[in-house]
């Protein structure tokens, strides 16, 4: 009998800044909750790039954000969405757009980083949100993170009573691995561009493996992931603005990522079946 424990990134283990730019209105908006810019209409779909800052910022700023894509052959993953659609119906928008120019996404990777830069940790992600109504790229976007302080002993502390935790998040795979190296969660635990979609059905799989599941999340994204868990865990260390829905689905809101260990050993106070401390994982 055991207990898994999944973590979102931003916002729960990564104080994360975000910047995402208009790039009809050519306005910046600073340190934004993509999730909920993409969620506020159900045309809008978040994608992550699989491209590297440094080449995004090695190009000339006039040019189109799709010809980069398609010269480097850049691919990308869905990573937040109201609605079920295809990632071929994403790239016939992506590849094509007129819109977003390489000097919209350096102005988001600069800001970002210039925000950032100081940490002994950071690790970025770029992508933009496809508005499915007009079929153009509406906002591109950038967002820095660094581990809140706390989270590498969180993880630490849980291992050492024998519980495994695993990253479910919507960034890039390879941000996601930087993250978990520095943490100590192994890499195969590690699930990235995970839609809420696919975040719930992470952790329905992980029930499979283990006797609870609990997910500890931050942002609507997490939601359908909450309400498949065991236990859900809504943090809050992370300031934004957050729906009632995820507080009603919430067993417990914590606010801190430190905080987690608590109810963890809570859990383990109940039934000291589910986890037998030193346990190899």
């Amino acid at each position: 009998m055991t207990v898994g424990v999944v973590f979102d990134s931003a916002g729960t283990l990564l104080r994360t800044f975000r910047v995402a730019k208009d790039v009809v209105r050519q306005e910046l908006l600073l340190d934004v909750e993509t999730t909920l810019l993409t969620f506020t209409s159900p045309d809008r779909v978040l994608i992550v790039l699989h491209a590297r800052s440094r080449d995004l910022m090695a190009e000339g700023a006039d040019e189109l954000l799709s010809e980069f894509l398609i010269n480097h052959s850049v691919g990308f993953g869905i990573a937040c969405s109201r609605r079920v659609i295809t990632a071929d119906v994403i790239g016939e928008i992506l590849y094509h757009d007129r819109q977003a120019r390489m000097g919209d996404i350096q102005e988001c990777i600069r800001t970002v980083w210039d925000h950032c830069r100081k940490e002994a940790v950071v690790a970025m992600d770029s992508g933009a949100i496809i508005d499915l109504k007009s079929e153009k790229i509406e906002y591109v976007i950038t967002s820095g993170g660094r581990p809140f302080p706390g989270a590498k002993e969180t993880i630490t502390n849980l291992h050492r009573m024998g519980i495994a935790t695993y990253i479910a998040s919507g960034d890039r795979e390879a941000k996601l691995e930087k993250i978990a190296d520095f943490l100590g969660i192994p890499r195969d635990r590690v699930f990235g561009i995970a839609t809420p979609e696919i975040k719930a059905q992470i952790v329905q799989e992980l029930k499979k493996e283990h006797s609870i599941v609990v997910m500890v999340g931050d942002g609507i994204n997490d939601l359908a992931a909450f309400a498949r868990a065991d236990i859900a865990i809504l943090t809050e260390q992370q300031q934004a603005r957050r729906p009632q829905e995820l507080y009603n689905q919430a067993d417990f809101v914590v606010s801190s990522v430190s905080e987690v260990f608590d109810v963890i050993q809570r859990i383990c106070t109940t039934d000291h079946d589910l986890c037998p401390a030193g346990n190899a994982l």
